[in-house]
This record gives structure tokens, sequence and C-alpha cells, in this order.
């Protein structure tokens, strides 16, 4: 469980600094997803695309 917590964690970091070529194509919009503003700064926190992402991987770890 905590192996899966890390990958997590990590997931959403690298996200965060991709999400505008993600939100190009189409991650960071999905139910889930949640995009707010805070002290004047934009916030985006992707889980929905985490997970989703999270299970390709995971797919196609197995496919090999």
């Amino acid at each position: 469980m905590l192996k899966w917590l890390i990958t997590v964690v990590l997931a959403l970091a690298l996200f965060s600094g991709l999400m505008p070529v993600l939100r190009r194509l189409g991650l960071g919009r999905l139910p889930g997803d949640f995009d707010f503003s805070l002290f004047g700064r934009r916030w985006s926190i992707p889980l929905m695309s985490t997970i989703l992402l999270s299970l390709l991987a995971m797919g196609l770890a197995r496919l090999l």
C-alpha cells in the first residue's frame, strides 16, 4: 500500500509539471481532476488523470 501511495504522489508531481501538454491531450479535465485558485496562484490536482494513467501503465507492464 505504501509503494502505491508513493507512486501516486510522484505521478502527481510529474503531472503538475506536464499539465500544459496533458491538457492538449484532454487529460486534466476529467471528472475528479480539481482545478482552483488560491492565494493568487492556479492549482491543479489531476487525481482522475493520475489513476487513469497509472492503470494504463500497469496494463502495459502486464503485457510486457
